[in-house]
């Protein structure tokens, strides 16, 4: 499609954003809020059937759909990707593999003939993460003493102490607690051979080595932990263990606390997942209140449809409302609007009242931030917070007292929760020890919950919607902070989205929100950055790739997310005249479906680099109406600003994208 002058783009912008919020009302639940369905890689559906095997609950039909979801995300060379057309993973194959055979695949299936080579391809079983091993140890297909331990002890080490569960990041705490029971109690359930995974093992398992490897170099972290891990196995095996009991109780409270006023514990897949375990393995029967809560709680992930079912790794209703409810302000929606009302009202209900896991370092913080999930109320994170408060600033609430509250014991909470480098971590404080990176149960690589730039670019812009300047030293410290992190070539590392081009436009809209000049070198910097890798159809897009490799960074198949974000970069650092953010408007009017949406095959979430990515479905939805929206009103200032100096100035001609 091709378009001539500027009023005529800005014509079908405005048909497009019109046909956008149209779309995104028709999506809004009755009660107000926006949830999109997350998508995630096949380890989800096959974590589902070995746990239900373990447990002796599953369902025969659910497990047949969910092996056929699974061989539909199989890779050509047999093995299974944890994103879209990204290269084969030894856990997510390895997990593939062995629920196939649990559903009653044969080894001499084409589908796990291919996968078997591939496995052994990528080294067998043996090279898999902590996770996967300890699955197969509940089914009888790995060695208990050959994984890492995860002694419920650790719950007992004081908050002063220098490694305790709350040196590590919310997330994993969640996973591990209820994992450490599943490691003390070693369930185990006996299955037909035919079901086993003894062909995985390169040369069979009695001749594998299945316990960690030391590191060549004697002294290092990893044969500091290595070294505390076979002492702990070693005290396993003789039983010598005086604390084991009071341990357990102490994670079990632990566990059972977090899981009141939660949907599940920390409300997603995994941590969800093993308390199931946990409370199977610590005598709760099938019957249980708590143990039907559980199942309950975890199988409302679930997506079942005539021939498949997968599984949601959680929901994200205050995020996609926080979104969805800004970018309809943006876009020029009334915030008297009762649809904008009804959102705003809802996400005011979700507000945290009670003093979560973040108190432990921020004990003078009062409770006031946003969660993620439907309800999670141990876990507010910052990121949800900011946006939050953005996109209530789009509202006209009736009750403008409670919301102006509201939003102000928000604010104070995000300013509790600084860190000490001036950036803002996700769910907590200072939460940054690299050295527990290599405790040998770490290998997700999501052991801690580091500050990001990203999350402290949408905390500047939150803070400017609401007055702050860079005159305030909290403000200055995150900018300084900001700027310390940008990469040589000028772009922004993306940890919450893919990539650097979701970091990148984060911190321009941070920067700019806060009054950082435009001609400031690093800002051109980054948007010269944004400019070069535009793709040729004028849209932008970047692989997951980009985390393994930093040579793939802006690098991937356009999508409407990302090439949105670049154009909102753009905007923001000042640029309304080079051809790149034209370009990219008219990709975005091109792709856009006769219904107001876009849609995109590409993942473009994170949830940790290397390990687990994310497809919201909704951001197709609500960030190109965002850009569109944004490309509108500072079109429109050029034209206010330029016009009345000359009127009859020719209308700049745009290319073809």
């Amino acid at each position: 499609m091709k378009f001539g002058k500027v009023d005529d783009i800005l014509s079908r912008v405005a048909t497009a954003m019109d046909a956008a919020c149209t779309h995104l009302f028709s999506t809004q639940h009755e009660d107000g809020y926006w949830c999109g369905e997350l998508e995630a890689d096949s380890t989800l559906e096959s974590d589902y059937i070995m746990m239900h095997t373990l447990l002796g609950t599953g369902d025969p039909k659910k497990f047949q759909k969910a092996a056929r979801w699974i061989v539909e995300h199989q890779n050509t060379d047999g093995g299974w990707p944890i994103f879209p057309d990204g290269p084969s993973d030894i856990s997510a194959s390895v997990k593939a593999y062995f629920a196939l055979k649990l559903a009653g695949y044969g080894a001499e299936d084409p589908v796990l003939a291919r996968a078997c080579r591939r496995i052994h391809e990528l080294g067998g079983p043996t090279c898999a993460n902590t996770y996967t091993k300890i699955y197969l140890c509940f089914l009888g297909q790995y060695d208990w003493f050959a994984v890492p331990a995860i002694p419920p002890e650790i719950v007992l080490f004081p908050n002063w102490f220098w490694f305790n569960i709350y040196e590590i990041s919310s997330w994993s705490r969640a996973i591990f607690i209820p994992l450490a029971i599943v490691y003390a109690k070693k369930p185990y359930k006996k299955i037909p051979a035919e079901m086993g995974i003894e062909e995985l093992f390169p040369g069979g398992r009695d001749n594998c080595n299945l316990y960690l490897h030391w590191d060549s170099k004697i002294v290092s972290w990893r044969n500091f932990f290595l070294f505390f891990d076979r002492a702990t196995h070693w005290f396993e095996r003789f039983h010598i263990r005086p604390l084991r009991n009071i341990a357990l109780r102490a994670a079990e409270e632990w566990m059972l606390e977090r899981v009141e006023m939660s949907d599940g514990l920390g409300a997603i897949y995994p941590a969800m997942m093993n308390s199931i375990i946990a409370l199977r393995c610590l005598g709760y029967s099938v019957d249980d209140p708590q143990f039907i809560r559980a199942m309950d709680e975890f199988e409302a992930l679930g997506i079942e449809e005539e021939t498949t079912f997968r599984m949601q790794p959680c929901k994200s209703p205050v995020w996609d409302t926080a979104y969805a409810l800004y970018a309809l302000g943006e876009g020029g929606v009334s915030p008297k609007d009762p649809r904008m009302v009804a959102a705003a009202d809802w996400a005011l209900k979700k507000q945290v009242t009670h003093k979560g896991d973040w108190s432990m370092k921020d004990p003078k913080g009062q409770p006031a931030g946003w969660y993620f999930e439907f309800n999670n109320e141990f876990y507010p994170d910052v990121d949800d917070t900011a946006q939050v408060c953005l996109a209530l600033d789009q509202v006209d609430h009736p009750n403008e007292r409670y919301q102006h509250e509201s939003v102000s014991r928000a604010i104070d909470w995000v300013f509790s929760m600084q860190c000490k480098n001036g950036g803002w971590a996700s769910f907590d404080k200072d939460n940054d020890k690299l050295v527990f990176q290599y405790i040998p149960f770490a290998d997700h690589n999501a052991m801690l919950d580091s500050a990001t730039v990203d999350i402290a670019g949408r905390v500047l812009e939150m803070l400017a919607a609401h007055g702050y300047t860079r005159d305030d030293r909290r403000v200055q410290r995150a900018i300084d902070f900001i700027l310390k992190e940008q990469e040589p070539d000028g772009c922004w590392f993306g940890r919450w989205g893919c990539n650097y081009i979701y970091g990148t436009h984060l911190v321009l809209r941070g920067l700019e929100a806060i009054g950082i000049d435009h001609n400031e070198p690093y800002i051109q910097q980054a948007a010269e950055w944004l400019r070069m890798v535009q793709n040729p159809d004028g849209g932008w897009g970047e692989s997951l790739c980009s985390y393994h490799d930093p040579a793939a960074r802006g690098v991937g198949p356009s999508t409407a997310s990302q090439t949105a974000w670049a154009i909102l970069g753009l905007l923001a650092a000042g640029d309304t005249r080079s051809d790149c953010v034209h370009k990219g408007i008219v990709y975005l009017l091109n792709t856009q479906r006769r219904d107001g949406s876009w849609w995109e095959k590409w993942y473009t979430g994170t949830g940790f680099p290397k390990v687990f990515y994310l497809k919201y479905n909704m951001y197709a939805e609500y960030f190109p109406l965002l850009a569109l929206a944004n490309y509108q009103k500072a079109m429109t200032a050029v034209d206010a600003a330029v016009r009345p100096a000359d009127r009859r100035a020719p209308e700049r001609e745009l290319g073809e994208a």
